[in-house]
């Protein structure tokens, strides 16, 4: 089991004030409220929360600036602010609206030099490197635009090119299992974790606290993130937590 103390996160995926959720990145249905939600996770123990802009890349801005700023009136954890972010400006303001990190996609593989600047000036801890994953013929292609726009780029290849160019972090989205409550792509997990050496947060897939459990029994996890289970009400983060303990996952209770 894990030794590493595995972080239990909240991604909170938002389109247009509301946070949404679907099945493989599609079919996006209002779930709720999401500064309420952060509260809600927070006050049930969440380690961390990822408040991601489902549609910003489309329209070339990201909308959670302010509700970031709201959140952390009454959010005392870490919060990772993703979508539409394009430039060290983006992520200045990311950053003085209260985000304690930036995730990175689309503009991470159109100006990968981004990646770097921004760990130079705010250190490598807040940058974290978003890869969404799609399995193509034995092997997994990164993806952009929340899932929809392929880019030819091997997602194996690309984790360890965005760890040397300065990225603090991973996370990595399985867009085949996202929102199946399947469980998750251990064989695209156990590749990436044994290639690179900074943290991945692993999200889609997670339909019960089971799922985690026998992930660890693969790969010494960093952190999971946890969208449609808590959403949904399936699970509470205490529990989700506690049949981890009980486990003998390393997990703060």
């Amino acid at each position: 089991m894990t030794k590493t103390r595995t972080r239990i996160i909240a991604r909170i995926d938002v389109k247009n004030e509301f946070v949404i959720k679907g099945i493989h990145l599609e079919g996006l249905r209002k779930v709720g409220d999401p500064i309420e939600l952060a509260k809600k996770y927070y006050k049930e123990g969440v380690d961390e929360i990822l408040l991601m802009d489902a549609v910003a890349s489309l329209y070339g801005r990201n909308n959670l600036f302010h509700i970031i700023e709201k959140a952390c009136r009454e959010v005392f954890i870490p919060i990772t602010i993703g979508g539409g972010i394009r430039s060290v400006d983006d992520i200045d303001k990311a950053l003085k609206s209260g985000a304690d990190k930036i995730s990175l996609n689309t503009q991470a593989i159109k100006q990968p030099d981004l990646i770097t600047k921004a760990a130079e000036i705010y250190g490598s801890q807040c940058i974290v490197a978003s890869i969404e994953a799609k399995h193509k013929n034995g092997w997994w292609e990164a993806y952009v635009d929340n899932g929809r726009e392929e880019t030819g780029i091997n997602v194996v290849e690309w984790a360890q090119e965005l760890e040397r160019l300065g990225a603090g972090e991973i996370l990595l989205t399985s867009v085949d299992m996202e929102g199946t409550k399947k469980g998750f792509d251990h064989a695209l997990i156990q590749e990436v974790y044994s290639k690179v050496g900074i943290p991945v947060i692993i999200s889609g897939g997670a339909g019960k606290p089971e799922h985690v459990i026998d992930l660890a029994k693969h790969v010494d996890i960093d952190a999971v993130a946890f969208a449609s289970i808590l959403h949904y009400n399936t699970f509470g983060i205490k529990e989700i937590k506690e049949q981890l303990i009980s486990k003998g996952m390393n997990v703060r209770l």
